[in-house]
């Protein structure tokens, strides 16, 4: 009997722009995960600070078992990894998490003694900066599309279905933990905890959506023409105009919208008043600007 034609399937290779996505990607990971090493073993772990997730439940567990902190952060990642292997991109997340809590949680047993840097004995700077620096590594890793394993898992498959910020979710998820520590530790070390997870969700959304530069200029006014030519004339960006009605008035305005550098905005907010005193500005923040008339070309 012959065999059907069976269709040869050929593999494309990756193109040297993927390769050089991936390896900067995988780089991300590295030094996301080196941070976080240095942040717990030089902050969290000689103060039991124990900043929620599954690195504080290890430092209470440690408390009371003097069971090693790397092993227990893996024995308690695993269940959680199975969850992000389901809701976070399958064998991609898998890979690129398997490799950031492998470095991270063995990273915290086998460097525990060269990263146990002894900075400072004030619990306020130990909070502080070891938020900065485990929410900065935190944040890496997000930008190399991994996560650190724990509940930034969690919280990351919070966010991208509610676009809740991840310094929220910490706060909600690591409740629990934070009242385990006031129990192994004392109450004064989980208010510590409390800013040690403030300072690190703020680090990480500063990584994943950069700095607030650009300001969004919202103009309700009855003179879009001069209004529009006094925002170009003074700042060389364009102007959106669209009409409106204002709903206690029923009277017809029209609203513009524009951006600006955050430096710019005072000056353009005196440009508005002066061509028109009567206009309602509003000035909210964003993070990119992309496209449009912006400085008198198309971006």
């Amino acid at each position: 009997m012959a065999r059907p034609h069976m269709p040869q399937i050929r593999l494309s290779k990756p193109t040297r722009t993927q390769v050089i996505k991936t390896a900067a990607e995988f780089a991300l990971l590295t030094v996301g995960a080196v941070m976080l090493i240095f942040g717990f073993s030089t902050f969290m772990a000689p103060f039991n600070i124990a900043g929620g997730g599954v690195g504080g439940t290890a430092l209470v567990v440690n408390h009371f078992t003097g069971s090693p902190l790397g092993l227990t952060m893996l024995i308690l990642n695993a269940p959680i990894m199975v969850l992000g292997y389901l809701r976070l991109g399958g064998k991609r997340f898998l890979a690129r998490t398997l490799y950031v809590v492998a470095i991270y949680n063995i990273g915290v047993d086998v460097l525990a003694g060269p990263f146990n840097a002894d900075l400072t004995d004030d619990l306020l700077l130990v909070s502080l900066f070891g938020g900065i620096i485990m929410g900065l590594g935190g944040g890496l890793v997000f930008r190399g599309h991994g996560t650190p394993g724990g509940t930034s898992v969690i919280s990351r498959i919070v966010q991208l279905r509610t676009g809740i910020p991840v310094s929220q979710i910490y706060l909600g998820l690591d409740g629990l933990v934070i009242g385990a520590q006031a129990l192994a530790f004392g109450w004064e070390k989980a208010l510590y905890s409390l800013i040690f997870l403030f300072v690190g969700g703020l680090a990480t959304d500063y990584v994943l959506e950069g700095p607030s530069m650009i300001r969004t200029i919202t103009v309700i006014t009855d003179k879009p023409d001069l209004l529009a030519e006094a925002v170009f004339a003074t700042m060389q960006v364009g102007v959106t105009a669209w009409e409106a009605t204002g709903m206690y008035t029923n009277r017809p305005h029209h609203i513009l919208f524009c951006t600006v550098n955050r430096a710019e905005a005072r000056r353009l907010v005196e440009a508005i008043q002066a061509a028109d005193p009567a206009a309602f500005t509003v000035i909210g923040n964003a993070h990119q600007r992309r496209g449009g008339l912006v400085k008198g070309g198309s971006a």
